[in-house]
């Protein structure tokens, strides 16, 4: 059965990231009748930071080649990583039943949020692979970071998801879908831009709806 994790990593709770990627998901439910699906909300119940335990976990892994994802708990050996296993073990097992994953965030200062990266952080592990899932990333932006802008060079945001989820996790299907200039709903600096965003937003409602129906 077709299973979606639907992540958000905003601080906000009306967030414009959280809208879109719960647009998103209603789209995509309501197309799949009985489909599985997982929330996770990695701001609310934050995901805690990678330990040295993490790390011997990660060594045991590559010293022995271990490339299947259901042998990771071989490397548990010592009280300190099964305590560290018992932050991965379900945050990995809801990864790899998902075909879909949705993670809905904003750009904090150029990138991804700290709760986004400290479930990054928590699992990834050396040569693994999510070959044939799909990742869908929507994000929002204060700015303007698309080809062609002025601040196309500072976009951390998803440069790295995109390059971290070919070169970590081997996916190759993975979809981007932006709202830019979200800060000209609040900076007096920016209100001449909101005609942009609201166009931006438009464009990313559209998106989102024909993503999700595929």
């Amino acid at each position: 059965m077709t299973h979606l994790l639907h992540l958000d990593a905003s601080a906000r709770r009306a967030s414009l990231s959280r809208a879109l990627s719960r647009e998103f998901a209603e789209t995509w439910r309501a197309a799949r009748p009985g489909a599985g699906y997982t929330y996770r909300d990695l701001a609310a119940d934050p995901v805690p930071h990678i330990g040295e335990a993490w790390t011997e976990l990660c060594d045991h892994v590559l010293a022995h080649g271990i490339t299947d994802i259901a042998r990771y708990r071989e490397a548990v050996r010592t009280p300190a990583q099964r305590e560290a296993w018992k932050t991965v073990e379900p945050l990995l097992e809801e990864l790899v039943a998902a075909d879909v994953v949705l993670i809905g965030t904003p750009m904090y200062n150029f990138s991804i949020p700290s709760a986004l990266k400290a479930w990054l952080d928590q699992v990834t592990f050396p040569r693994m692979s999510l070959a044939g899932r799909r990742f869908v990333v929507i994000g929002a932006r204060g700015g303007a970071y698309g080809p062609g802008t002025p601040r196309e060079p500072f976009d951390h945001h998803e440069r790295y998801l995109r390059d971290f989820f070919k070169g970590h996790f081997a996916v190759e299907d993975v979809v981007f879908v932006h709202a830019e200039l979200a800060n000209a709903r609040i900076d007096p600096a920016l209100a001449h831009l909101r005609d942009e965003h609201d166009r931006s937003l438009q464009a990313a409602r559209l998106r989102i709806r024909a993503v999700a129906a595929q």
